[in-house]
């Protein structure tokens, strides 16, 4: 949704004009301001009404991590194992 919001205020702008509405949109205190403002949200959505999703974004954010940082080693076995194979290796 944030997306669309930028594509269509930059659609109507000129090349020359983009640097600008980027340092101003992008800039420290406004994102400062935008995550502060979602963390609100997030609290009073999900804290404050004593929801159980909070345990499960932990839970399935914790494991989509997880399987993330161990992805490289996988794929390098895999194709170690692979390569082994092709070549008669152990």
């Amino acid at each position: 949704m944030a997306l669309r919001r930028v594509y269509n205020e930059i659609k109507g702008k000129k090349v020359t004009e983009l640097p600008g509405y980027f340092k101003s949109t992008f800039s420290t205190e406004t994102v400062k301001t935008s995550v502060k403002r979602g963390l609100d949200n997030y609290n009073d959505k999900y804290i404050q009404t004593s929801s159980v999703e909070p345990l499960l974004h932990i839970c399935f954010g914790g494991m989509a991590f997880s399987y993330l940082v161990a992805l490289p080693n996988e794929r390098r076995h895999l194709e170690h194992q692979q390569h082994a194979k092709e070549h008669g290796g152990h």
